[in-house]
C-alpha cells in the first residue's frame, strides 16, 4: 500500500509540474510495476494494454460520438435550438440566459462534450445577449454552466469512459443521466432567476414572440429530435417494433448517430471536402488524445491494484466502522478539492480505479456512483482556478476578464452542489429509469 500511495503522490507532483496526465500516469504505473514484478513483466503488461486498447471494439464508441458531435456542430443545429428556446423564454427577464441553458441541454443531447457545447453556444448566444445588454457575467456564466450538461445528458463521452473503466453498462449509465440532467437544467434556470432578481439590469427582457411563431420555431429543430430519437431510441429498443425491429448496441448507436449527423450536415450544404477532412482529422486527434490518457490510466490502475491500494483502502474503511454515507461524503470532498486544480477527465481516470472498489464493496450501485462522479466533474468544469469551460469561453469571448466569468458562475455551481446533495440523499432519482430497463 505504501508503494501505491507514493505512486499516487508522484503522479500528482508530475501533473503539477505540467507533465501531461497520460505520460504521468503511464510512467509512474510502469515504474511501479517494474518494482513489483520486474522489467520484463512491466514491458509485457504495457504492450498488451496498448494492443488490447487498439483492438477493443467497445472503444470505437468514443471516436464515433466525437465524430457525431463535430458533424452536428458543422450542421449549425445550435442556431435552431437557440432560436426555439428564445421563442418560448426570451420575453422573460433573464429569458435569453434561460434560453441559452435550454439550448445547451438540447445540444448536449446530440453532442456529448461539455467543451464543444460551451464553445458552440458561445458563438450563437453571446451576440444576442449583448444585443439586449445583458451583463457579461450573467451571459458568460449561463453559457459556461449550460455547457457542463454535455457530459451528463446522453450520449456522453465521459459516461462511456466511466463505463469502460468499471465494466458498467453504458446503456444504463446513459438512461440514468436523464433525470439528473433535467434537474440540472431546472436548477440552472433557478440560478438565472436568482441572478436577475438580485440585479434586474443584468438580464433585461427580450421581445414577445407570438404562439404561432413559437410553434413554427419547433419545426426547425426536427433534425435534433430525429437524431436524438435515432441514437437513444435505437439504444433502448424504441425502434424494436414493426416494421423496423432494430435495437442498437452503444457502438452501433454511435455509428448511426455519426452517420445521421453527417447526412443532416450534408443536406444543409454545410460540408465541403475540406471541412469534412477537418472534421475527420479533429476526430482522430481528439480520440488519440483520449486513448493515450486511457492507456496511461490503465497502466497506473494495474500498478495500483497489484500494490493492493483499493483492497487496503476498503479494509481500512470497514475496520474503522465508518458509515457508508460518511465514506461517500469524504470521497466527494476529495473530488471537490481535486476539481479545483485538475482537468475533469484526468481527475476521473486517476480516482475511479481507486475509489470504485471501495464504493462497490460498501454496497453502492455502480451506475449511481458513475452519475455522482460526473455531477462532481460538472462542478469542476466551472470552479476556479482550473474550470475548463470558463477558459474555453474566455478563448471565444476574449474581451471578458476571467474573474468576471468566475463571479457570474457562482450561483450555478452552488445549485450544482444542491443537485449533488439531492441525488446522494435520494439515489432512486438516478436508478429508477435504469432499473426499469
Amino acid at each position: 500500500m505504501t508503494l501505491s500511495l507514493l505512486g499516487l503522490g508522484a503522479v500528482l507532483v508530475l501533473v503539477f509540474l505540467r507533465m501531461p496526465i497520460a505520460i504521468a500516469m503511464g510512467l509512474v504505473g510502469f515504474l511501479g510495476f517494474v518494482e513489483l514484478r520486474g522489467f520484463r513483466a512491466a514491458i509485457s503488461m504495457v504492450g498488451r494494454l496498448i494492443i488490447d486498447t487498439a483492438q477493443d471494439y467497445g472503444l470505437s464508441v468514443v471516436p464515433l460520438f466525437i465524430l457525431m458531435g463535430l458533424f452536428v456542430n458543422k450542421g449549425g443545429l445550435s442556431k435552431e435550438l437557440y432560436r426555439a428556446s428564445y421563442a418560448f423564454l426570451g420575453h422573460m427577464r433573464g429569458g435569453l440566459a434561460m434560453a441559452t441553458i435550454v439550448a445547451c441541454a438540447g445540444f448536449s443531447a446530440i453532442c456529448g462534450s461539455s467543451l464543444a457545447t460551451a464553445a458552440t453556444m458561445s458563438k450563437v448566444a453571446m451576440p444576442e445577449m449583448r444585443k439586449y445588454r445583458y451583463s457579461d457575467s450573467l451571459a458568460t456564466a449561463s453559457i459556461a454552466a449550460g455547457g457542463t450538461l454535455g457530459i451528463l445528458i446522453p450520449p456522453s463521452v465521459i459516461l462511456v469512459i466511466y463505463g469502460l473503466l468499471t465494466e458498467t453498462s453504458i446503456g444504463k449509465l446513459f438512461i440514468a443521466g436523464v433525470v439528473p440532467g433535467m434537474l440540472g437544467v431546472l436548477l440552472y434556470l433557478v440560478a438565472v432567476r436568482f441572478s436577475v432578481t438580485r440585479d434586474p439590469d443584468a438580464g433585461p427582457a427580450g421581445e414577445w414572440v407570438s404562439w404561432r411563431e413559437r410553434l413554427l420555431s419547433l419545426r426547425d429543430i426536427w433534425a435534433v429530435l430525429l437524431l436524438f430519437f435515432l441514437v437513444i431510441g435505437g439504444l433502448y429498443g424504441v425502434l424494436d417494433v414493426w416494421p423496423f425491429f432494430i435495437t442498437f448496441s452503444p457502438t452501433e448507436a454511435a455509428g448511426m448517430g455519426a452517420a445521421g449527423a453527417f447526412l443532416i450536415a450534408l443536406s444543409r450544404r454545410a460540408l465541403s471536402f475540406s471541412s469534412t477532412m477537418e472534421v475527420l482529422i479533429e476526430t482522430v486527434q481528439t480520440a488519440a488524445t483520449l486513448f493515450a490518457v486511457l492507456i496511461g490510466a490503465w497502466i497506473f490502475s494495474n500498478f495500483v491494484n497489484l500494490a493492493g491500494l483499493p483492497e487496503a483502502l476498503s479494509n481500512f474503511v470497514l475496520s474503522q466502522g465508518l458509515s457508508p454515507t460518511l465514506v461517500i461524503v469524504l470521497i466527494l470532498l476529495v473530488y471537490v478539492l481535486l476539481g479545483c486544480v485538475f482537468e475533469s477527465l484526468s481527475m476521473l481516470l486517476l480516482t475511479v480505479p481507486i475509489f470504485f472498489p471501495v464504493v462497490t464493496s460498501l454496497g453502492f450501485d455502480p451506475v449511481w456512483f458513475g452519475i455522482v462522479v460526473v455531477v462532481v466533474t460538472e462542478i469542476s468544469l466551472i470552479t476556479p482556478p482550473v474550470g475548463l469551460n470558463v477558459f474555453v469561453l474566455k478563448g471565444v469571448v476574449k474581451d471578458v476578464p476571467t474573474s468576471i466569468i468566475f463571479r457570474g458562475v457562482t450561483p450555478f455551481w452552488l445549485v450544482d452542489i444542491l443537485r449533488l446533495l439531492i441525488i446522494v440523499i435520494f439515489p432512486w432519482l438516478v436508478l429508477f429509469l435504469p432499473n426499469s430497463m
